[in-house]
């Protein structure tokens, strides 16, 4: 059973297991499941409450967490997978538990959700993930209008990872084939700034494309001027300010745990090439 299953990672989880052939619930607060791939059944509730949720997780072998979507359901949610049975736990977590980047306070809710899972009797996996190569889809609006990209800390850099990877590592983990008890740090397999993502996303394309640095209250006004909430610009300068003075770090964890060399950022910006595209 995934949580969080219409967003970048449980997207990709969902399609593998039902590549693989292996039985996928999503918990959706969608009553229809709207979105959801055929084959896929939807559990319907909110996670933030999950006191209905007991019944639905009969015959459940698995659990793929996602703390946002979760939130303060998280240890309660767990109380009830471990009193029907369920075996394994997998939580999707962040590097910056380990390596501190941004506002204290959103590593701080990682970690109470890694204490959660890593204490629930289950057997537990966390993935500490870095920056999602797919945040750079952010960029597609400036991209189909021009050939620049505007943005704070230019020089911020990280190993961004190909969700497909994250999905990857999840369904051996929630198929029980990676042992459990282990925390494992994913990357992708180089470290890179905005500057360079922007000119790997204009290969892709085709074009030549820059990244042109703004300072970060203008782009914190301009987010803001367009509803997101305070906590969006929030999680995205403050990490961004820390990593142009320290990179985000790099691991080979993806290649030991598949075997395979991780996927870089030019095979992710390949692979979404119409998101780009007017």
């Amino acid at each position: 059973m995934l949580t969080g299953a219409r967003g970048v990672v449980g997207r990709q989880v969902m399609n593998l297991l039902l590549k693989e052939g292996a039985a996928a619930s999503a918990v959706t607060r969608d009553p229809g499941g709207t979105g959801l791939p055929d084959g896929v059944r939807a559990v319907t509730g909110d996670l933030f409450h999950p006191h209905w949720i007991e019944p639905a997780l009969r015959e459940v072998e698995a659990l793929q967490i996602s703390p946002r979507a979760t939130g303060p359901g998280l240890g309660e949610l767990l109380k009830h997978a471990a009193g029907r049975g369920v075996r394994r736990v997998v939580l999707l977590s962040a590097t910056t538990v380990e390596h501190p980047a941004g506002e204290a306070r959103f590593a701080a809710q990682f970690k109470h959700a890694e204490d959660l899972v890593t204490g629930s009797g289950l057997d537990w996996t966390v993935l500490r993930l870095a920056d999602f190569a797919a945040n750079a889809l952010a960029w597609a609006p400036q991209i189909k209008a021009g050939d620049v990209v505007r943005g704070a800390y230019g020089h911020a850099a990280t190993s961004p990872i190909h969700e497909t990877d994250i999905a990857a590592v999840a369904v051996n983990a929630l198929q029980g084939n990676l042992p459990a008890g282990a925390i494992h740090t994913l990357t992708g397999p180089r470290s890179l700034d905005q500057f360079e993502k922007v000119r790997l996303v204009g290969e892709a394309i085709g074009r030549e494309l820059t990244f042109q640095e703004l300072p970060p209250e203008h782009v914190r006004q301009g987010m803001l001027a367009q509803g997101l909430p305070e906590e969006v610009p929030a999680r995205l300068l403050g990490s961004l300010a820390d990593y142009a003075d320290r990179p985000g770090p790099t691991t080979g964890t993806v290649e030991d745990l598949l075997g395979r060399p991780a996927l870089t950022f030019a095979d992710w910006a390949t692979d979404n090439t119409p998101a780009f595209i007017p």
